[in-house]
């Protein structure tokens, strides 16, 4: 075997390993609404919320501990508190209050959107411009869950909805700022050290959120409770980040594509739920403008 197979053969061994942690990453976070409905059968929103960042946050500072992994530089630190802002606090919180009147499956279709809220964030931060087949794809998938949200709600949007457009927002913020940083140090102590910056809020949110809002420990409760906590937030961004950063965003973003469909599916497995059947139709819209927004960035 000449030094060229033997590379070729590497980097295809590098490909398939990034592909695997990458679609990881998305099964992982496609089971995040579901895991959030059966946390909510123990905790109270923000119990969940505020129990779930110092799970991960103390996940995350074992592991950068462990690997000694060294502080960030000092003008990196107010893009950290942009990613935990917009990923670990805003994005969870707003959700989860979502959650509490909207179903798993019509969340999934909304927060679908948000490859593209992310898309069109990063085009204002870098100063890029896409193209105008990016942006007419990215307006119909806007248009889409718009009218899909409208339709659910019986003509007007719900406090839930509101919660779920604010946490695309949120979220599609902290993304950019993560993905900007993401080319200066490794993705996975992006999240890492944005977790650590939530620690102290967290622990202290967490005893005053416990003391005041009912625990009614269950099993369903406490598995959801990990696993957004150990699966979602770290495990599932660690993987993604890691995965990414072996086969390039571009791929990793088609990849995601599944994700608001796997969560339907979770919906139906898990919780139960029956799907209108606007939702698997307004999902897959999605996917399609999405996916010309993948083909048509610059």
């Amino acid at each position: 075997m000449t030094a060229q197979d033997s590379a070729t053969g590497t980097g295809s061994i590098a490909v398939s390993s990034g592909t695997l942690l990458a679609a990881l990453g998305v099964v992982a976070f496609s089971l995040t609404f579901p895991s959030t409905v059966w946390g909510l059968e123990s905790f109270g929103p923000w119990s969940l919320v505020a129990v779930r960042s110092a799970l991960a946050a103390t996940i995350a500072g074992t592991f950068l501990l462990a690997l000694r992994v060294p502080l960030p530089d000092r003008r990196h630190w107010a893009s950290l508190a942009t990613v935990a802002a917009g990923v670990v606090v805003g994005f969870p919180l707003l959700t989860t209050l979502a959650l509490q009147t909207s179903t798993s499956s019509h969340a999934a279709v909304v927060v679908g959107l948000l490859p593209l809220t992310t898309a069109a964030f990063a085009a204002l931060r870098t100063g890029r411009r896409p193209s105008r087949t990016f942006w007419a794809a990215a307006l119909a998938g806007a248009a889409v869950v718009i009218a899909f949200t409208v339709q659910q709600s019986g003509g007007a949007l719900h406090i839930g909805d509101l919660y779920l457009f604010g946490a695309l927002l949120v979220c599609a913020a902290g993304y950019t700022e993560g993905g900007r940083l993401a080319r200066l140090m490794p993705g996975w102590q992006v999240i890492g050290w944005a977790l650590i910056l939530c620690l102290p809020p967290a622990v202290a949110g967490s005893a005053v959120a416990l003391a005041y809002e009912p625990v009614h420990l269950g099993v369903r409760g406490v598995i959801g409770l990990v696993w957004v906590a150990a699966g979602s937030t770290f495990f599932g961004l660690y993987v993604w980040y890691r995965g990414m950063a072996g086969i390039g965003i571009t791929r990793a973003s088609q990849l995601q594509l599944a994700q608001p469909l796997l969560t339907l599916v979770w919906s139906v497995l898990l919780l139960g739920e029956e799907l209108s059947p606007a939702a698997p139709l307004a999902a897959v819209a999605v996917l399609v403008c999405i996916a010309v927004t993948q083909r048509s960035r610059t």
